[in-house]
């Protein structure tokens, strides 16, 4: 098939290599300024669920809250406005627990029942502590098996790029200031999965028809990597949109306590998507045509 005629990657990458750097440059200042917005889980402070039992509104609630003197930093409502979670960033005694329960229980009768988690300053710590830990471990093991696979331009590209993935959804999360707890680690470490593995897909297809290519000029490689990405661009999409679409209904349809896990998989799923078609060929391009001009062009690795 020609696929001459379509959008060529390979040609306008400068456009998308200028595009990733400036998110990058704007996610590092503002990780920098304002850092991440931890969530319970990695940070001190007290987190109370409440089902009232019946439905209620917003102004309601923070009303029997100011009644009883302990105003929540955050106040979610969720389910029909009949049960919300408010967040501390101190962590409450049993008193104060009992005190906020009592207000809403005179409220709202004795149906209401509730589910209190507190995370002290040291387990704070140490559940941030391994959350890097994970994602660092994970991206080392991906990136060491990338590197054993292909040739070192493939697994450079990879690496590169499944990187800019974690690091775009972290930066998305600390520009618009949402919440960071550990279902957003989960999905980070999704994405660093799903990223991999449609970066295969396409480098894999280039590497098939390196081997039976005969290069003679910057023009035909461009031009095979431009068929390697159109050869399998069906694929890259029809995977992509089957799962952006179940993300989208955890999104729409789950808990409040798995709409940001979902919307961070959302983020990730296209930032890696993008990053395989936009900026890994087209960056594994710019290292073989370095190797092309110097007259050194290897074949291409078999497959271990």
């Amino acid at each position: 098939m020609n696929y001459k005629n379509r959008y060529d990657f390979v040609k306008n990458r400068n456009l998308f290599f200028g595009a990733s750097l400036l998110v990058t440059i704007i996610g590092i200042v503002i990780l920098l300024i304002s850092g991440l917005h931890y969530g319970v889980d990695f940070k001190a402070g007290t987190s109370l669920d409440v089902a009232l039992g019946k439905t209620t509104d917003r102004a309601q609630v923070e009303k029997v809250f100011g009644d009883a003197g302990l105003n929540p930093v955050i106040l979610t409502m969720g389910g029909n406005n009949d049960r919300f979670s408010a967040r501390y960033d101190e962590v409450l005694t049993e008193e104060q627990v009992k005190q906020v329960i009592t207000a809403f229980t005179g409220t709202y009768g004795d149906q209401v029942s509730h589910e209190v988690n507190t995370v002290s300053p040291d387990m704070a710590n140490e559940m941030k502590n391994k959350a890097i830990l994970a994602v660092a471990v994970a991206s080392i093991a991906v990136s060491l098996y990338v590197t054993i696979r292909f040739e070192w331009r493939f697994a450079l590209s990879a690496i590169v790029t499944i990187l800019y993935d974690a690091f775009f959804v972290i930066a998305i999360f600390s520009i618009f200031r949402l919440e960071v707890d550990l279902p957003f680690v989960a999905a980070v470490l999704t994405t660093i999965g799903y990223s991999i593995n449609d970066k295969i897909v396409i480098l894999d297809r280039i590497r098939e028809n390196l081997r039976f290519a005969k290069l003679k000029s910057e023009g035909d490689l461009a031009e095979l990597v431009h068929t390697s990405i159109w050869q399998t661009m069906s694929r890259s999409i029809n995977t992509v949109v089957t799962v952006i679409i179940a993300a989208v209904c955890l999104y729409l349809f789950g808990s409040e306590s798995i709409k940001l896990f979902a919307l961070a998989k959302l983020i990730g799923l296209v930032s890696g998507v993008y990053s395989s078609i936009c900026l890994a060929t087209p960056l594994w391009y710019l290292l073989k045509r370095a190797t092309l001009r110097s007259g050194k062009v290897a074949p291409a690795k078999a497959n271990s």
